[in-house]
């Protein structure tokens, strides 16, 4: 076995059913290259019933925030590598061959991770709005060159990496780990600390996953509260001076609003 996809279930989902549902039906799990396992920090009859229902190993593990919860989820894994499953989210079966083929063709791999559409609570497809299409175009832009310094110039103006759309090569990232103390921006701090790290990432120009947005998302109450664009002005100040921060803010808060309403 080479590849785990460990579903990250918290509380009672009306969605873990599919998303697991979705893992399972991967051409990868039936040639036996991926297994998919779940965890969770809050365990609940649904969780449990499901989990015995479908046979999938349960793990366990006291949590305490996003950050808590990943590192969590990938340290039950025990294969090369793995793939954080939202619980509200959905895989197409080519998503596991996809991101074996591109680890496999690279030993030096430590990120692959492909694009992705958004459906609602109803499990409608929503119009490919703006937002999307300008992280596809800079992903595109971003693997154009396999070259750190540019990678990192084009990541500045923004987190186009979805991050259930993401695989990991523990092998490569052993020692790696979740900042606990963020809320929002743990994806994108985690990403532009492994963007400095020897090796590369690797984005599939295909929507391989399908990421959900509703009303009691983690997105949609970190936008609501305020804690995206106060984590976010922060990781800007990585990259630019502060007068430059402000102005790209003052877009990407808007356009962020915008387009994460279920």
């Amino acid at each position: 076995m080479e590849h785990t996809f460990v579903i990250c279930a918290y509380g009672d989902s009306l969605f873990l059913e599919a998303c697991i549902q979705s893992c399972l039906n991967q051409k990868s799990v039936k040639s036996n290259r991926s297994k998919v396992v779940l965890y969770t920090s809050t365990l609940s009859d649904q969780i449990e019933t499901l989990c015995q229902s479908y046979q999938i190993e349960l793990f366990v593990k006291k949590g305490g925030g996003i950050g808590i919860d990943w590192n969590n989820a990938l340290s039950v894994v025990d294969t090369k590598y793995a793939t954080i499953a939202h619980q509200d989210d959905l895989y197409l079966s080519e998503y596991g061959e996809a991101v074996l083929s591109e680890f496999e063709q690279q030993g030096d791999m430590n990120l692959v991770f492909t694009d992705y559409c958004e459906n609602d609570a109803q499990g409608q497809f929503r119009p490919r709005h703006l937002n999307l299409k300008i992280k596809t175009f800079g992903l595109k832009l971003m693997s154009l060159f396999q070259n750190k310094a540019y990678q990192r110039r084009i990541y500045a103006f923004g987190n186009f990496i979805c991050c259930p759309a993401v695989s990991y090569n523990l092998e490569r990232l052993s020692d790696f780990q979740f900042d606990t103390s963020l809320k929002m921006v743990v994806d994108w701090d985690a990403w532009e600390r492994i963007m400095k790290r020897q090796g590369k990432i690797k984005f599939i120009s295909k929507q391989l996953m399908v990421h959900r947005i509703h009303e009691d998302s983690e997105t949609t109450a970190n936008t609501e509260n305020q804690n995206r664009e106060v984590e976010e002005f922060m990781m800007y100040q990585r990259y630019w001076p502060k007068p430059i921060v402000k102005l790209l803010m003052k877009y990407y808060v808007k356009n962020q609003k915008a387009n994460d309403k279920p």
